[in-house]
């Protein structure tokens, strides 16, 4: 089983309040994550410089897991779609963002990754999993100008 879920350093225990401002995509993620099974190993993109592993990693540790080098029960796919949907975004607007996460959404096996990189998308990891069409998707969303997905292959 596979679960892919973006790596947004507000996922973060040390980033949670009392109002947690991405509670539906915290939910969505815990949810995919507690159907890998007790054994996860996590796959990020480098360019999160390691973000993506240690959000991938407090999840894990949320839903009551652990994550393994091999043997896993599951496999959670740390990414996020581009990051420069809105002027607010982290990577400003770019006018190519909607239009390369839709194309993200067809098929990731595709990904331009030269634009990938500069629509700061993780779409080197994403490359190896099946479209979305294939999955239960539980958040498809852009806020704060990044697309975030989570979904879960069987």
């Amino acid at each position: 089983m596979k679960a892919l879920v973006p790596g947004t350093l507000a996922l973060l225990p040390s980033y949670a309040s009392i109002e947690d401002p991405v509670a539906p995509l915290r939910a969505a993620c815990l949810d995919a994550v507690g159907r890998l099974g007790p054994r996860v190993r996590i796959v990020s993109s480098a360019a999160t410089g390691g973000s993506g592993a240690r959000v991938g990693a407090a999840l894990v540790a949320a839903g009551g897991g652990t994550v393994v080098e091999s043997g896993e029960t599951g496999v959670l796919v740390v990414g996020n779609g581009s990051a420069t949907r809105t002027e607010k975004a982290p990577g400003h607007l770019d006018e190519r963002a909607a239009a390369f996460d839709e194309a993200l959404r067809a098929s990731f096996a595709g990904v331009d990754l030269e634009l990938a990189e500069e629509l700061w998308a993780d779409a080197a990891c994403l490359r190896d999993l099946p479209p979305l069409a294939d999955a239960e998707v539980l958040y498809d969303d852009a806020p704060y100008g990044v697309q975030y997905w989570v979904a879960v292959w069987a």
